[in-house]
Parts: C-alpha cells; sequence; structure tokens
C-alpha cells in the first residue's frame, strides 16, 4: 500500500508536456558571470530547436538565472517560431547554403541510407525538420547560434520543383 503512494508522488511530480507531436532538443546551455562585491553571480542561456519531424522547425533562446527556467522560455520562443520547410521525400530539394552572422552550412541532399552527415546544432535542426537524409559542412564560425540560425536560414531558402513552376507561370 505505501509503494502505491510513493508512485503517486511521482507520478504528480512530472511535468506535464503537450501531447502535440512536438518534440524539443536543448542544443547548447552557456553560463554567464557576472562579478559583485559579494563574488559571482551566474546566469544561464539556452538554445533549443522543436519540431515536429513533418516539415516544420523553430528556433529559441531563453535567458534566466536558473537552467530549467531558460530552457523552458527557450522552448516557448521556438514553439511560437516554428516555420515550415519545404522537403523532398526524405532529404532536400537542392543544394543551398544558409548564412547567419558568421556561421555558413552548406546543405546538400543525399540519397536515401546516407543519413544525417552533420554535427551538434545542425544536426538537432535537421533531424527536428523531419530530413533523413543529408549531407552538409560548416564553412564559417563555430558558434552553435550562428550554425542554427545558418541552417535555418537554408532550409528557408529551399524550393520544391512545383514552387519554381508556380512562381515562373
Amino acid at each position: 500500500m505505501r509503494t502505491d503512494r510513493k508512485k503517486q508522488d511521482r507520478d504528480k511530480q512530472k511535468p506535464q508536456e503537450p501531447e502535440d507531436g512536438i518534440e524539443e532538443k536543448v542544443v547548447f546551455i552557456n553560463r554567464c558571470a557576472k562579478v559583485v562585491k559579494g563574488g559571482r553571480r551566474f546566469s544561464f542561456s539556452s538554445l533549443m530547436v522543436c519540431g515536429d519531424k513533418k516539415g516544420k522547425v523553430g528556433i529559441g533562446y531563453g535567458k534566466a538565472n536558473e537552467v530549467p527556467e531558460a530552457i523552458r522560455k527557450g522552448n516557448e520562443q521556438a514553439r511560437k517560431n516554428m516555420e515550415p520547410v519545404s522537403l523532398k521525400g526524405d532529404t532536400i530539394p537542392h543544394e543551398v547554403i544558409g548564412e547567419w552572422d558568421g556561421g555558413k552550412v552548406l546543405l546538400r541532399p543525399a540519397v536515401a541510407g546516407t543519413g544525417i552527415i552533420a554535427g551538434g546544432g545542425v544536426r538537432a535542426v535537421l533531424e527536428l525538420a523531419g530530413v533523413h537524409n543529408v549531407l552538409t559542412k560548416s564553412l564559417g564560425s563555430n558558434n552553435p547560434n550562428a550554425l542554427v540560425y545558418a541552417t535555418l536560414n537554408g532550409l528557408r531558402k529551399l524550393k520544391t520543383y512545383e514552387q519554381y513552376k508556380r512562381l515562373r507561370g
């Protein structure tokens, strides 16, 4: 009987996540120190990526005095900023270079079975966008913020054959 009560208490403590099919990933957590009279004050920032793995992805950046609060804020912002991505099956329609600040990311379509050849933040964005086969190369900065936003910029530039056909009439 006592174990049942403990189990119920544990179930109550678990945070209730919305069941909307959107997954989130923490890409980077930064600790910042401010030196004050009594010592150091720490604050945290988190870079989050959210996506439904079906062609929608968003990025959020949250800052707070505690890590969980920074993650929550970043997650909220990422969910608010979700946007659609043009895909061709399980890869991207064409080669593209995304640029943001000092970061440059080359995204190249790949044949089925290749997987996501990418590192860190670029991989997180592509996985949550629903891309399964792609080759990438980071050409500029290795700053996680720059790379994540450069990847999203590259995904924004993508257009399918049908979209180009419609644009040209």
